[in-house]
């Protein structure tokens, strides 16, 4: 059975490896950029006989910085790099297994990219969906 928490808090640590991204394993109120947010937007059971794999489908949100800030846009490329020391997929997929709390993952695509408002301040930020086979 998957351990959902303890996946979530993988995930994070993943992403903590990232080069100046913060990361929290659940929504918070008020996120102080950049940092990543890890959200478990679903679950599909029974993908293998006799409950033999669940999938998890997780959303991350990087939140980068104020729209306006000049070094926000290159910040949000570096987090959306297939590869690098910037590159959220790359940190993601450091650690496939989750050290042994998952089969597998994979980043599939990054989407929602450009500004969201977050308490009357507009930021940039993108959407990263991450699919965990366990």
């Amino acid at each position: 059975m998957a351990d959902i928490t303890a996946i979530r808090n993988a995930l994070a640590a993943n992403i903590g490896t990232v080069s100046g991204l913060r990361t929290s394993p659940v929504l918070i109120d008020n996120p102080s950029p950049p940092i990543a947010l890890v959200n478990l937007n679903s679950v599909d059971y029974h993908q293998a006989f006799q409950n033999g794999t669940t999938i998890l489908n997780f959303q991350v949100s990087v939140i980068v910085g104020r729209a306006a800030e000049r070094t926000a846009q290159r910040k949000l490329d570096a987090y959306l790099a297939p590869t690098g020391s910037g590159s959220v997929k790359a940190g993601v997929e450091s650690n496939r297994n989750l050290d042994g709390n998952c089969d597998d993952l994979i980043v599939t695509s990054a989407n929602a990219i450009g500004s969201i408002t977050i308490n009357d301040q507009i930021y940039l930020a993108a959407e990263f969906q991450i699919t965990v086979y366990a």
